[in-house]
């Protein structure tokens, strides 16, 4: 049965179980029930509950049946009676998220007051090891404050309105095939056009069927290490890193091994050594901006990669996360165009194109392994948001993506000129750094002696938020290194920025 529940304008129907040939009387398992409700969350606090006529009514009992109950809850501290308004669950409940003791007079092996309540069924899961929900993202900056934290598109550059009106469009023409299941590879328009972009500017000889999409480049690193790797086998990852990536790989069963890295990117031959004493399943690696340094994997370590992964036999994972974004000379082609897809599965994101939040990221492989991706991919998402797909291999065919990509392009130029112009001006005596070629940030070495933690939170209070350099060791190990991003702060937002940081570096007081 149901009882009308919760505020004046716009009840809800609670559904409440009673058993009318039970040896309980019904006033007890009435009020069992919205006990139970109650502290379940089902009943919020301060809802309004029915009269006492009108619930005796619902029920089909007498109005005392339910007078009892409510002078029940009324005197155990669940509700309250308010002249002229009527009955309400009490905005402060007598219990806080323990299991409702019984009401008076219910007899059986009720808790003591006081003691503590067992963990339910689901809580004692979560007691058990496995990965959490990490607070991959940084705080947000005070209202005022500058974010240069790097990786980050500018949302304000995103091409909104275009977008819109295509999906609009897909919307229309297409609704029967947006709205219902799709291929779990993606839909075929966009795989069309992202193999397009690769042949052109990557030099990759793929085509649609090479082409798998998934909602963000980290479903498609858990899809392919599901598919790869068996649970317990090593996978190798550059030992300073993308902990998201990390925490992906290692919830796939995935052990990790870091290989330092240098100035010419992966240690190629600390990781031969790794695989001569232990099978190494797979690599995982940012060759062309190494994240975080930007460093890129040099030509012979390169060479190098392929030829050991062809000799020890395991694959790489090459996470080309920021290709697009590169502002001087050429930017280098991807370890898959070299290898033929014979070694290396090849990851990327629409996410530094447009926007994080549109969840669009492909991984590249030959077809005989795409369809276990796909397999995997249907697994824990039956297909993707084909009116998304739709609507942004339109902009791609109609040259919106290209012009789109030139504009980011140029003004993120400007904005890490920005940076380091400020940098060398504010800080020279503080920090020492290569300006990169491309990606979103820049790495920097601290050459003072004081806390680098200290003083990014020094500046994080003062309203500039940056990342230090132990949020990408491996065991999260303090290194005298940040890492300033330029694409989501205007070049007066840079400048006031890195002016904070160069207070709080000089004043130690000042943000505590």
């Amino acid at each position: 049965m149901y009882i009308s529940i919760g505020p004046d304008m716009a009840p809800w129907n609670l559904a409440v179980q009673l058993d009318l040939d039970s040896d309980v009387p019904i006033y007890l398992q009435l009020t069992r029930r919205l006990i139970e409700a109650i502290t379940h969350g089902r009943v919020a606090p301060g809802s309004r509950l029915p009269g006492s006529r009108s619930l005796a009514k619902m029920i089909g009992v007498h109005r005392n049946t339910v007078s009892a109950v409510y002078d029940e809850l009324l005197a155990e501290g669940w509700i309250t009676s308010r002249a002229r308004s009527g009955t309400f669950v009490c905005d402060t409940l007598p219990t806080s998220g323990a299991i409702a003791r019984e009401p008076r007079g219910a007899g059986g092996g009720s808790r003591k007051r006081g003691s503590p309540s067992p963990p339910s069924p689901l809580e004692a899961l979560y007691s058990l090891p496995g990965p959490r929900v990490a607070a991959w993202h940084s705080t947000p900056p005070p209202a005022g404050g500058v974010d240069l934290v790097g990786g980050r598109p500018d949302l304000s550059l995103v091409p909104a309105v275009a977008l819109a009106r295509a999906y609009a469009r897909g919307l229309r023409r297409l609704r029967s095939r947006i709205l219902g299941y799709g291929d779990p590879r993606g839909h075929e328009r966009l795989r069309i056009v992202i193999a397009e972009m690769l042949r052109a500017t990557r030099g990759l000889a793929v085509g649609a069927e090479n082409i798998v999409i998934t909602s963000g480049s980290q479903m498609a690193l858990y899809v392919v290490v599901r598919a790869l790797v068996r649970p317990g086998e090593a996978v190798a990852v550059e030992a300073l890193g993308y902990r998201t990536a990390w925490r992906t790989l290692s919830a796939a069963g995935a052990r990790l091994r870091p290989v330092p890295i240098d100035a010419e990117g992966l240690r190629v031959d600390k990781l031969a050594e790794q695989s001569s004493r232990e099978r190494i399943r797979a690599v995982y690696l940012t060759p062309h901006h190494q994240y975080p340094t930007t460093v890129a994997l040099s030509p012979r370590r390169r060479m190098e990669l392929l030829h050991l992964a062809r000799t020890r036999r395991f694959a790489i994972l090459e996470d080309d996360y920021d290709h697009e974004i590169h502002f001087d000379g050429h930017p280098l082609v991807p370890l898959a165009s070299t290898d033929r897809l014979e070694s290396v599965l090849y990851l990327g994101s629409l996410s530094k194109i447009f926007a994080p939040g549109l969840r669009l990221g492909y991984a590249v492989a030959p077809p005989r392994v795409l369809e276990r991706l796909a397999a995997q991919r249907s697994m824990i998402d039956l297909s993707g948001n084909a009116g998304i797909e739709i609507a942004v291999a339109e902009l791609f065919e109609e040259g919106e993506v290209q012009r789109h990509l030139r504009r980011m392009a140029r003004i993120y130029q400007v904005r890490r000129d920005a940076l380091v112009s400020g940098l060398r001006k504010e800080l020279c005596d503080v920090l020492a750094f290569e300006i990169p070629s491309g990606g979103t940030a820049v790495w920097c070495r601290v050459l003072g002696r004081s806390s680098v933690e200290a003083w990014v939170e020094r500046c994080r209070a003062a309203g500039a938020v940056f990342q230090g350099g132990s949020a990408f060791t491996f065991r999260k190990r303090s290194i005298p290194f940040v890492r300033i991003g330029f694409t989501r702060a205007t070049e007066d937002e840079i400048a006031k920025g890195i002016r904070v940081m160069a207070s709080c570096w000089r004043d130690p007081g000042r943000g505590t």
